[in-house]
């Protein structure tokens, strides 16, 4: 009887808790501990402080907590247009985030650290020690852009990442001279990268993490910093911290400033307007990188021309061998994402040859394009017709005379429109080289919106630079088919 009952309570306990109402909250797994993370035990669920956070924050609430993985960038604008109630997951506490949206009480304070190689630990200890280095962090930042004052005061070079794993590997392996990132980043790192420093003792800047909501929703905001402020009185947030180990001298400074400051409810802030300051802040920087997407588009594409070209020859001319060597390129390259192909050049080849960024992301993208041109070029010049051919043959030319006056002329314009479609495309993929640090358009673009908090107008802005990058491109290809196109057409 008595198993019945304890079975009917928890039944009773389990349709309370499932009828509850849910929070939605958004963060990165990507991220790692001690942030969110994918339980080693069970990979569908997460853990780590973030995770507990949202935890106490939704039970203080009266609500189930549900996490939604989003890119960590784009946290902020996606619970703006309402795809989570909450984000987290690391979020800095910023003046652009605030204008953007409702922002709570911060509910943890981190200091932005220096992360050098042991052999420099006692020659770069400060940001003035670091002048005309190379110095990584994350992208869309608070230290990207410390950085960035830094490189007009100090000539140093900031080197942005799309993660903060890639950074401290770079730095173990020489490809840039120190790290500046959060002190928890920075702990983490340490255990997993050998050979690396870090001052903590010295911290560059203190900087806080905040939960965003959307801004119209500070009611709920409101609610939420009751709740944090309760989770510091009683001890909630030191347990947690604690059982992550991140508790440090920091946080009973931080409790004690939050809890005895009074947070009057507000009203829903106003929509925020970009002004005309960031963006000709910003400007010169995205003009910068759509000359960096311009030359290594235009490179790499020629690269691709080339390769294509001698790849496609190679199949028609070739021997067998010669002919099944590359066919297995063409069918390799393109059956694997060009993603992958940049990480494999840029760090996959580290230990035999240290590429450039720049040298990678022109080699990712030019023998990406090549597979993909030498199959226009093929089909071109087996478009040729064979009496042609044969006729050419027949009058005595040479092989390569054939090549030269018949076949190629026709396929050349044959594979005019592909190859234009081509470059067009080329140009927008380029985006994806910001993986190996190289800061092209798309790459700016997105940490002009992080900073400033809208993808409006910066989006507006990249559109508008790729629209004029990319039509008089069509324009000469359109001029060039009319030129070179067959008489009878």
């Amino acid at each position: 009887m008595r198993l019945i009952l304890i079975v009917l309570i928890a039944l009773l306990a389990f349709s309370a808790m499932a009828d509850a109402p849910v929070l939605r909250w958004g963060g990165d797994a990507e991220g790692g501990a001690p942030y969110v993370e994918a339980d080693p035990n069970a990979p569908a669920n997460v853990e780590g402080f973030d995770v507990e956070v949202a935890e106490a924050i939704a039970k203080g609430l009266g609500r189930r907590p549900q996490f939604v993985q989003v890119a960590w960038a784009s946290i902020p604008q996606s619970v703006q247009r309402g795809d989570f109630d909450i984000g987290m997951s690391g979020i800095e506490d910023s003046p652009g985030l605030r204008a953007s949206h409702a922002v709570t009480i911060p509910y943890y304070e981190f200091t932005e650290t220096l992360t050098v190689r042991n052999a420099d630990r006692d020659r770069f200890r400060s940001l003035d020690d670091l002048r005309g280095r190379r110095v990584a962090t994350l992208g869309g930042t608070m230290a990207y852009e410390q950085l960035l004052e830094a490189q007009k005061t100090l000539g140093i070079k900031p080197v942005s990442y799309d993660d903060d794993v890639h950074p401290y590997e770079d730095l173990a392996g020489g490809r840039v001279d120190a790290v500046l990132l959060d002190n928890i980043i920075a702990m983490r790192s340490m255990k997993r990268t050998r050979g690396l420093y870090t001052h903590y003792d010295r911290p560059v800047a203190t900087g806080h993490y905040v939960i965003a909501l959307a801004r119209e929703n500070t009611a709920l905001r409101d609610r939420i910093n009751d709740v944090l402020k309760t989770a510091m009185r009683d001890g909630t947030l030191e347990r947690i911290y604690r059982k992550w180990e991140i508790w440090d001298q920091f946080q009973p400074r931080l409790f004690t400033k939050e809890l005895a400051t009074q947070v009057q409810p507000s009203a829903a802030q106003p929509r925020n307007r970009v002004t005309a300051q960031p963006v000709l802040r910003y400007l010169p920087s995205l003009l910068r990188a759509a000359a960096i997407t311009v030359l290594l588009s235009c490179l790499a594409m020629a690269l691709a021309v080339l390769i294509g070209v001698l790849v496609a020859t190679g199949r028609i001319y070739g021997g067998v061998v010669p002919r099944a060597l590359l066919t297995a390129y063409v069918e390799i390259i393109r059956g694997t994402p060009v993603l992958l192909q940049l990480f494999v050049l840029y760090y996959g080849l580290s230990a035999v040859i240290r590429l450039p960024a720049f040298v990678a992301a022109l080699l990712g993208l030019g023998l990406n394009y090549a597979a993909y041109e030498s199959e226009i070029y093929r089909g071109a010049m087996e478009a040729v017709p064979r009496g042609q051919l044969e006729a050419a043959r027949t009058l005595g030319l040479a092989e390569v005379q054939v090549f030269r006056f018949i076949r190629a002329p026709q396929a050349f314009r044959l594979a005019l429109p592909p190859m234009t479609n081509d470059f067009v495309a080329l140009l927008k993929d380029s985006s994806l080289v910001s993986v190996i640090t190289v800061v092209e358009l798309t790459k700016q673009t997105q940490i002009f919106a992080a900073n400033i908090g809208s993808w409006v107008v910066p989006g507006a802005l990249c559109a508008a630079l790729y629209l004029i990058l990319s039509l008089p491109l069509a324009r000469l290809a359109r001029r060039l088919e009319e030129r070179w196109k067959a008489p009878s057409e």
